[in-house]
């Protein structure tokens, strides 16, 4: 018979068992396997990372993750510092580009988002930073899940990140949604305890935040 087992859509060496999701789409795969849980530290990623998480609130992620290379040409590879000089035109412009998203909400937020982690910046304080500190310490750390009924939506973190946020000026950045952006970023471990990949995350995570010293 042949072996059944699933596999790593970029190394192809088996899995010792299913993902928690993604199996058998390899872009979704991919996503499992490389990013979802991993630390984002860099204040570029975690601004697209945020971005993205709301863009996709009401739909399914694998559309937007089908959607990402636009996103990043049409939001020039979200450079806050390019981005935060769009203009009504830009909207318009956006607004007309089937590849993305096209929800003015959403695309307003970004944009304002961009100003809101420069005027950040320019008080001294870099936008991971911020969202780092509202990871929950390794020792309050929720046990791994045995299934996503065991995945919380939002978490008092995610609620007191959101309002952080919120108070720094950026839009779109509910509990729901902050939540998600530390579940995609790495704050947190929701990777399933059966999952194959839940170990290299939290080998990574422990690095990560030794350095942070978070």
């Amino acid at each position: 018979m042949a072996d059944e087992t699933p596999t790593d859509a970029t190394t192809s060496h088996p899995l010792s068992a299913p993902r928690c999701f993604g199996d058998g789409t390899p872009l979704y795969e991919r996503y499992h396997d490389e990013e979802w849980g991993f630390p984002v530290l860099d204040e570029r990623a975690l601004y697209e990372r945020i971005s993205l998480e709301a863009f996709q609130s009401g739909l399914a992620w694998i559309t937007i993750l089908r959607k990402r290379d636009a996103f990043r040409e049409a939001f020039a590879d979200f450079d806050a510092e390019r981005v935060v000089r769009f203009g009504d035109d830009d909207v318009e412009r956006l607004l007309a580009n089937a590849a993305i998203v096209r929800n003015r909400a959403k695309i307003e937020a970004t944009i304002a988002n961009a100003r809101a982690l420069l005027e950040l910046r320019e008080r001294g304080t870099d936008l991971a930073e911020l969202v780092w500190s509202f990871a929950p310490p390794e020792d309050q750390a929720a046990p791994a899940p045995a299934s996503f009924a065991d995945v919380a939506a939002q978490t008092p973190e995610s609620k007191a990140l959101a309002k952080a946020l919120k108070a720094a000026g950026f839009r779109f950045v509910g509990p729901t949604t902050a939540y998600a952006s530390m579940q995609a970023c790495g704050l947190v471990n929701d990777h399933l305890a059966s999952c194959p990949i839940r170990p290299r995350v939290a080998a990574a995570r422990a690095a990560a935040t030794h350095g942070t010293g978070t």
